[in-house]
């Protein structure tokens, strides 16, 4: 399976640098897995595809302001974006800078540079950075001192527009890089309406990180090696995921990163005894994957090549893809992280298709 056969081209007029106003106010498209078939609704539409016996889960996690600015003890400027906070004083990070860091290296922060860290170790591509600080926590110091970490795609500033509509309305856990984006267009009236319908909403965390902007480097995917991130599934969830299923309802994942988080506890000892599941996943998942858990996916239309669209692929059929993604480019519709949505039904022909 080659990485040339997810390509198509994206008009950069369809990439959404900006987010709308009114979260659940933007486009969806809604396709039939088995029969390819596609409507176009808006968001706020959402409640009438899930019925009342359906559970809906979603990604909690938080985005960190991880990109932050420092200088070195000779004055050159450092820009540094943090992956994971470890502890108490140490962040994970990558650091940008024309010249190369060494293990040892002063790296300081905030108003007149008063905040003193340094280069603990270093592993391909990460570096480990602990601040001399014993009253703030790290987390109290990013979030003191960054700023949103916009795409790499978004070629501006982060904005007040941003500190609040580059997070889910119902973030709780901080820890990503990057915006859980099929949430972003939920917000509390809509969420009122899925309560009011009866219907059961949970919630995973994984914790995105720089890997997910990544691309595919190897002709063949197969080949190719995911990056990362850290999951929490609750072993209340799971079994409510299995009373759900034992009474045929759906279970709907909202964003790609809901789904991986789901079948990454799937595979795991904790599936069967209905225990927490809280480890590191590097899930790939693309064509020719039977997918387990996840009924209905909610997802936003994602970069060609990406292995977003591949694990969309997975889901919903090749064929039905990259067919949607066509009609997606001739209708107009918002592409990536600020753009619009898609919610699709499970193909369970997909794993036999032919690429």
């Amino acid at each position: 399976m080659k990485i040339s056969n997810f390509s198509f081209i994206l008009p950069k007029s369809l990439i959404s640098f900006y987010p709308s106003i009114i979260r659940s106010q933007c486009r969806l498209m809604v396709i039939n897995g088995t029969s390819g078939k596609i409507f176009h609704k808006y968001f706020f539409d959402i409640v009438n595809e899930i019925n009342s016996n359906d559970l809906i889960v979603l990604n909690n996690s938080q985005v960190i302001p991880a990109r932050c600015f420092g200088y070195k003890e000779t004055g050159g400027k450092v820009e540094i974006l943090v992956e994971r906070i470890l502890d108490f004083n140490t962040i994970l990070v990558k650091i940008k800078n024309s010249k190369t860091i060494h293990i040892g290296t002063n790296i300081f922060f905030g108003k007149n540079n008063k905040i003193r860290s340094s280069v603990i170790s270093y592993k391909n591509p990460f570096f480990k950075i602990l601040f001399h600080n014993n009253i703030y926590s790290a987390t109290e110091i990013i979030n003191n001192i960054g700023q949103i970490p916009l795409p790499p795609y978004i070629k501006r500033l982060d904005s007040k527009l941003d500190l609040d509509l580059y997070q889910t309305v119902y973030k709780k856990r901080i820890g990503s890089i990057a915006a859980p984006t099929a949430g972003l267009h939920f917000d509390f009236p809509l969420l009122d309406c899925l309560n009011k319908k009866g219907i059961d909403i949970n919630y995973i965390t994984l914790h995105i990180g720089s890997g997910t902007f990544e691309p595919v480097r190897t002709v063949n995917i197969k080949k190719h090696i995911m990056h990362s991130e850290l999951v929490e599934v609750s072993a209340e969830l799971i079994k409510k995921i299995k009373c759900c299923k034992k009474k045929g309802g759906r279970i709907i994942a909202v964003g790609t990163s809901t789904l991986r988080a789901l079948e990454s506890a799937y595979h795991s000892d904790s599936w069967n005894e209905t225990k927490d599941f809280i480890e590191n996943t590097n899930i790939f998942i693309y064509p020719g994957y039977k997918h387990n858990i996840v009924d209905a996916l909610i997802t936003n239309f994602h970069v060609p090549e990406s292995t977003l669209i591949m694990l969309v692929a997975s889901f919903l059929g090749y064929k039905n893809t990259m067919n949607a993604y066509s009609e997606a480019i001739k209708n107009k519709y918002r592409f990536l992280s600020y753009g619009d949505a898609m919610y699709v039904t499970y193909n369970k022909f997909a794993k036999y298709e032919k690429i």
